[in-house]
């Protein structure tokens, strides 16, 4: 994937420190972390709960004494969250609307958000309450080594020879991006209401519903910057959709014992997280990402 070179988001506030990371959560416990947020659906929106907004906006520059790696996940991140603001920009002036792009926050282990207090074993999230993203880019390596994107253990963010990863990487972005979206246009608000007065089985079928729209938004965001700047290369987008059957919840559940409980679903299955990816990246159409429309997930 070609990034580097263009314009990058003012919207990050960078909580990390300057210095190298010390400890973590370890193998074991970013995969049972994994785990529980993509099988049993205990997700920060979700789990954390809306609470009353503890802080107020603030616009964070990047520490000083940054490390290599932690300057160059910067600007990853910066240019892939500029990317989806120029298509999100796009999309919303043809339905004659304005887009209100989110705050994407970066830390390390741990980070107080306006619903809750999340570490990095939560994984990247969307929080409705403060409209922010928030990532610990911890993450991306741990996806690489845990969910077999790569194979090597000891590596840094971004280094060159995990180039190979960084579409799966900017999927995740554009993912909870979608989520935004998905509050900008009231849809989190009405999944929500829904739920409040559904069976399990049914509030887990909306989760689900809303997860692959996101999803679908994320394909939505890769053909729009395509079209915009050529910056897939070759297996780009089968980076994206091995990612995805990797954190499908089937998948999950049978790596982690051995059979799936779809009432249980959450996120939707490796197919259909795949198939909703590739249906945005077709058709870069709004209307064909309309999950709740449909019998067919």
């Amino acid at each position: 994937m070609k990034w580097k070179g263009r314009r990058q988001s003012s919207n990050i506030e960078d909580r990390r420190g300057g210095g190298r990371r010390a400890g973590g959560v370890g193998i074991v416990g970013v995969i049972i972390a994994i785990i529980i947020w993509k099988v049993f659906g205990i997700s920060p929106e979700t789990t954390l709960g809306v609470a009353e907004q503890i802080t107020q906006p603030r616009q964070v520059q990047a520490p000083a004494h940054q490390t290599t790696e932690q300057t160059e996940s910067h600007a990853f991140v910066a240019t892939i969250l500029a990317d989806t603001e120029d298509t999100w920009n796009t999309i919303f002036a043809q339905y004659g609307k304005s887009y209100t792009p989110p705050s994407l926050v970066m830390f390390e282990q741990s980070v107080q958000s306006a619903c809750g207090m999340a570490s990095s074993a939560s994984g990247p999230f969307y929080c409705p309450a403060d409209q922010k993203v928030y990532l610990d880019t911890q993450f991306f390596r741990d996806m690489r080594v845990q969910l077999g994107i790569t194979g090597e253990q000891n590596q840094t963010e971004l280094s060159r020879s995990d180039q190979a990863a960084d579409f799966a990487q900017a999927y995740v972005i554009a993912h909870e991006v979608g989520h935004h979206v998905q509050t900008l246009l009231g849809i989190s608000q009405k999944v929500r209401q829904a739920q409040a007065s559904a069976n399990p089985a049914a509030a887990n079928n909306l989760s689900v519903r809303q997860e692959l729209q996101a999803d679908c938004f994320a394909g939505l965001w890769a053909k729009h910057t395509h079209e915009r700047t050529g910056f897939l290369e070759q297996n780009d987008i089968n980076e994206a959709l091995d990612a995805a059957q990797k954190i499908g919840d089937d998948y999950l559940q049978h790596q982690s014992h051995g059979h799936a409980v779809p009432d249980s679903f959450t996120h939707g299955t490796s197919e259909q997280r795949q198939r909703w990816f590739y249906r945005g990246f077709q058709t870069g159409d709004l209307q064909a990402c309309d999950t709740f429309a449909t019998q067919n997930l």
